[in-house]
């Protein structure tokens, strides 16, 4: 098998369909062509016929802006990636993006392009494989046994997410982790002298990891680099591969032009010429080639075939670990989860922080792949399993993560831990730190992964700590990300009930909103439905003249108003919508039903409550919420000094119900 031949294929290809597209990165598949053929040909363990094989070794390229060299490989090595589908490259609805997108193309593991997040995804997939293997293998029986390889490029490391996931990474020695490092010292704006002259090989040394060096273009080296890193397990490695970008196209090889804009008509036929192939022809793949690829799977077959032989030897062998097997890939709940709506008496008055975390421990005895952990705040945010053990370096059996000060990373290792398929998991900061992990959490959206973030410390009952504490803007912008559900709960049941459907849904993360402060527990009229994401929580008495719909803290603010409201002869009706997205979800008649459409309807938020208005689009919709900046201070003090106080929201109502 040649495979500078393959690797010249690559380029081929990956610069034709840039030019068809009249748009993309050329300069990356040209220059880490030797890279991937070594990768997709010698190195990784397979199977194109089934790109979900649990052991398969998996592949992420972070530098995402490069994705014709992942899609030419996938479709060289055979996965369901056809050459009219590389000819379709960044069309509408192809399967090829513009950016590698989990779900669009058979043999993508993660949603790549924000850079520095793939090789963060990466360190996910690399725990969530030592974390498999201590709960499922057994001596004799490693059916967990396989790598995690990433591709980055100069941007990647530039980002801070990638100090923060190889940092962590490190600690961990994650030894079946192998980054590959395209260090081609050019950027957009030029060459990488302007702001990045660190050295990388030192600082993933401190870092942990066992570092190597080579030419990016010699197949030799990078074969041993690769079979060196493989033997060191105890260390993560980085394999610095010196490369030129747009390797081969002599008028563009080594500069920023080449790096997102197509080369060019004569510039390609250059190439060509360069690298032996046909100068006119596109999107060639000599017959050679294409034996190699039957060749890649014909072995990818019968390395899945011996493994399903040792998995079903292993299942007989213990089959409650293979029950276990079988319920964790396909996201199977208890049936008896509502067992943990009884946790709280009518009496309680808690902060929903802490039953959250009374919820979620009930919860962990019952989802036993249920992981996660906090960024360095997990007794203030509740996400401690008790008895559950931690996770550590040489020890994956535990379920708590330490993720150290470190949000983004942490909210994108998860995303590479949920991508791994069998657990599911969880992250806590405060709501006012969710600017550090949006970014993930909008691929969590994306890319349909079940991640549950845990935002505790909501609003600016907050108090003390002050405004650089207090999120006013955060609730609000949460709800803006398409698939994300936002739980903001008003009361301990309303949290467990956020918990449970939070646990249901696997088509996208959920996010629950949490009070620092205690909040009291607001009896439930009789047939309400949380499920719907909104729903009456106190009726009015007599006729309706206005209706309070609130979120969270202010819930039992609403109902405290409309019950001195109506000692004076005001019908007031309280909603509460714990979940505006389900809400706006639902049916009309039931929206109907819930709100009228001609009733004045005062929407209470204490932050930014701007999206309110959604939920009766076609009335009379009034927000009362907060548009500035908090204050320090004791929390209910600063709640009365901002407006928030049974005597503002009540005057509020009145001048509502009087226009």
């Amino acid at each position: 098998m040649d495979l500078q031949k393959i690797a010249n294929v690559v380029r081929g290809l990956s610069a034709d369909a840039v030019q068809a597209a009249k748009s993309g990165h050329p300069g990356a598949p040209l220059g880490c062509a030797e890279i991937g053929s070594v990768l997709f040909f010698d190195t990784l363990k397979h199977s194109p016929a089934n790109s979900k094989w649990p052991n398969r070794d998996r592949f992420v390229l972070s530098a995402g802006h490069g994705s014709m060299l992942l899609y030419s490989l996938l479709h060289l090595t055979g996965y369901r990636l056809t050459l009219s589908d590389l000819k379709d490259f960044r069309q509408l609805g192809s399967n090829t993006p513009g950016h590698p997108e989990y779900g669009d193309t058979d043999g993508v593991e993660t949603t790549t392009g924000p850079l520095g997040q793939g090789l963060a995804n990466a360190v996910g997939m690399a725990i969530g494989e030592r974390m498999a293997a201590a709960r499922f293998n057994r001596p004799g029986y490693e059916i967990v046994d396989h790598y995690v390889y990433f591709l980055a490029g100069d941007g990647d490391l530039m980002e801070g997410v990638s100090a923060e996931a190889s940092s962590l990474a490190g600690h961990l020695k994650l030894g079946k982790l192998i980054g590959i490092y395209d260090s081609n010292q050019i950027t957009i704006e030029g060459s990488t002298a302007l702001t990045f002259t660190e050295s990388v090989q030192k600082r993933y040394e401190a870092y942990g990891w066992h570092v190597l060096k080579v030419d990016g273009h010699n197949i030799g080296q990078l074969q041993q680099a690769l079979a060196e890193a493989k033997r060191v397990l105890d260390k993560p490695s980085l394999i610095i591969a010196n490369t030129a970008i747009a390797k081969g196209a002599p008028g563009k090889e080594g500069t920023a032009a080449s790096h997102g804009a197509p080369l060019g008509d004569e510039e390609i036929r250059k190439l060509k010429k360069g690298i032996g192939l046909p100068e006119e022809e596109h999107f060639f793949v000599p017959e050679d080639v294409q034996q190699w690829s039957e060749e890649i799977k014909t072995e990818g077959r019968k390395l899945e075939e011996k493994w399903n032989t040792l998995f079903s030897t292993w299942a007989q062998e213990f089959p409650e670990l293979a029950q276990q097997w079988d319920n964790w890939s396909k996201n199977k709940l208890p049936e008896d989860l509502g067992e943990s709506l009884n946790l709280f008496s009518k009496e309680t008055n808690l902060a929903t922080r802490a039953a959250s975390g009374r919820v979620l421990n009930a919860l962990a005895d019952k989802v036993t792949n249920l992981v996660g952990g906090s960024a360095d705040l997990g007794p203030s945010n509740n996400t401690y399993l008790e008895g559950k053990g931690n996770i550590a370096p040489q020890d994956f059996s535990g379920r708590n993560f330490n993720f150290g000060v470190r949000e983004h990373g942490m909210a994108s290792i998860l995303n590479g831990l949920s991508l791994y398929g069998l657990f599911r998991v969880f992250g806590g900061t405060f709501l006012v730190f969710s600017d550090y992990l949006r970014p993930a959490i909008r691929l969590s959206a994306l890319m349909k992964q079940p991640v549950i973030y845990i935002l505790t410390h909501d609003s600016a009952y907050v108090g003390e700590d002050g405004p650089t504490h207090q999120p006013v803007e955060h609730t609000e912008s949460l709800r803006l990300i398409p698939n994300l559900r936002v739980y903001r709960p008003a009361d301990a049941e309303e949290t467990a009930w956020s918990w449970i459907e939070s646990l249901k849904k696997t088509d996208g993360p959920s996010v629950l909103v949490l009070s620092r402060q205690n909040l009291p527990f607001i009896e439930k009229p009789k047939g309400w439905d949380f499920n719907r994401g909104g729903y009456i929580i106190r009726r009015e008495k007599g006729e309706l003249a206005v209706i309070l719909a609130a979120s969270g803290s202010e819930v039992s603010l609403a109902v405290e108003s409309a019950e001195r409201l109506e000692k004076e002869g005001l019908g007031v009706r309280v909603v509460s919508i714990p979940c505006r997205e389900l809400f706006l979800e639902q049916d009309e008649m039931y929206r109907r039903e819930v709100i009228p459409e001609d009733v004045p309807t005062l929407a209470v938020e204490f932050g930014v409550g701007c999206g309110w208005h959604q939920i009766n689009p076609g009335g009379q919709v009034h927000i009362y919420d907060l548009r500035r900046f908090g204050a320090s201070g004791p929390g209910s003090e600063v709640a009365e000094y901002l407006g928030f106080s049974v005597e503002a929201l009540s005057k509020r109502v009145l001048e509502v119900v009087a226009r």
